[in-house]
Formats: structure tokens, sequence, C-alpha cells
């Protein structure tokens, strides 16, 4: 077992018999009253969000997660089937778990994903992803003074704002966990 003083922002703990990923860890000190952890909690089962107060010095079971990196192969019904580089294994991953980012993965991407033991209980998709604009309205060249933004299908069928400058047919980069368009890509 380990105390609060261990523990830090990333790091999986069971409490209440649960599963949970750590995602805000901070030590408080407050005037004239005893020091505690305030924890920001994402329970791993449901994906709800929690926030507790820990003692200092209390003990914290904290859960030893394995991160592979699998490369993402095709979507099944409600799940991604990803497979892994070494073993070749396939193994089916909730879409859920991906998060926003889940719209923006196409076939070949590498993943990075959590196992408990064998189960798969988080995952991230690339931080970037490069897709082609399959619908945009007609860009305007020369139109870079302004910071108007017009929207973009891409080849995943999500939609993106752009500049009016990007048009249909060329490469964005993508930023998965705020969805936000990044640079144009050449080539």
């Amino acid at each position: 077992m380990a105390t609060t003083q261990d523990i830090s922002n990333g790091m999986f703990i069971r409490y209440n018999g649960e599963l949970c990923h750590i995602i805000e860890w901070q030590h408080r000190t407050p005037g004239n009253l005893r020091a505690f952890y305030q924890a920001k909690m994402r329970r791993v089962k449901d994906g709800k969000l929690a926030e507790n107060r820990f003692r200092s010095g209390e003990t914290v079971e904290i859960v030893r997660v394995d991160v592979k990196e699998l490369q993402y192969l095709y979507e099944e019904g409600e799940a991604f089937v990803c497979m892994d580089n070494e073993t070749y294994d396939q193994i089916n991953i909730n879409k859920i778990m991906f998060g926003e980012g889940a719209k923006f993965m196409k076939e070949g991407d590498t993943v990075m994903v959590s196992f408990e033991g064998e189960q798969p209980i988080g995952a991230q998709p690339p931080p970037h992803a490069i897709l082609e604009i399959t619908y945009t309205e007609p860009g305007i060249k020369g139109d870079t003074a302004t910071n108007t933004l017009k929207a973009a299908t891409v080849e995943t069928g999500a939609t993106v704002m752009v500049p009016l400058f990007v048009d249909s047919g060329e490469k964005i980069k993508i930023d998965t966990r705020t969805g936000e368009y990044v640079e144009r890509v050449k080539g």
C-alpha cells in the first residue's frame, strides 16, 4: 500500500472498490487547518468525474497499469478493433475510451491503450491527425488577414472549423484532444 504522498497526476488508484484515474492531484494547506490532498478523478467504469479529499499520510491502493502501443485496424459496432504489433492479437476497445478524439482516427493509426491485466481501461488516440478535407466552401486566395473560420468536413466524417483560405482536397493537421485546426500540411 502506498500513501497520499506517492500519488501524482495520471496514476490509477482503487477507491471504494472502483478503479479511478487521477486527473488532478493537489496538496493543500489551508491556514491553521491540517494539510490534505484534493483529488479530481475519473471512474474508469463509467467515465464519471468525482472529487475527493484525502488526509496527508492516508493509505491508498495504487493499481499497476501497463500501457501498450496498438494499431487501429477498423471499426466494428461500438468498438474499435486494434492489433498488438508484437503478438498480432486483435483487441476490441470501446469507442468511449478514446473520447472526442475517436472521430479523427483512421485505419493504421497508432494508439496508446492502458491495461489492468488483460482488461483495457483507457485509450488515447494519436495527439495529432493529418486528414484530407472532403468538403468545404471554396477558399478565397489571400484571405489570411482576418481570424474568421468556416466549417470543413474531413475524410473521417468529422467537422472542423478551419480558416477561410483552406480548400477542399487539402490536408490539414488537427489536435485530437481539442478538435481544433492546427495547420495546413503540404504534400
